[in-house]
């Protein structure tokens, strides 16, 4: 089953830095334009970061803007979401997810196919 599985969660003060992973097993999403959500406790998925198939193109939630970076290496495997100056409301499981082959990122959550099991994220103050 085809299925991006993210890394690099975990716990860590207000102000810190983390750096999460997103790759796929037994598959390449070279293809894809690969998105971050995030889902906090009692409340909707919402999105962070996308980049396209190509890594020219990225969109950003406005309130990680200036702090997060979207990046993919130049085998396109994996795909990586530097997270800097972190603060508390960042806290929440965040999920690497991937849109169909050659298409635009995108900002929706029902654009993407396929979805990762998710990895916590902690800020605490």
């Amino acid at each position: 089953q085809v299925q991006p599985v993210e890394s690099g969660g975990g716990r860590v003060q207000a102000g810190g830095s983390l750096r999460l992973s997103c790759a796929a097993s037994g598959f390449t999403f070279s293809r894809n334009s690969m998105g971050w959500f995030r889902q906090a406790p009692g409340k909707e998925r919402e999105f962070v970061a996308a980049i396209s198939w190509s890594g020219m193109n990225t969109r950003y939630a406005d309130s990680v803007k200036g702090r997060f970076t979207i990046s993919r290496d130049n085998a396109k495997n994996p795909v990586y979401l530097q997270m800097n100056s972190l603060r508390p409301e960042d806290t929440g499981v965040y999920y690497c997810a991937a849109r169909g082959p050659l298409l635009m990122p995108s900002t929706r959550t029902d654009d993407y196919e396929y979805w990762g099991q998710g990895t916590q994220v902690t800020v605490s103050s």
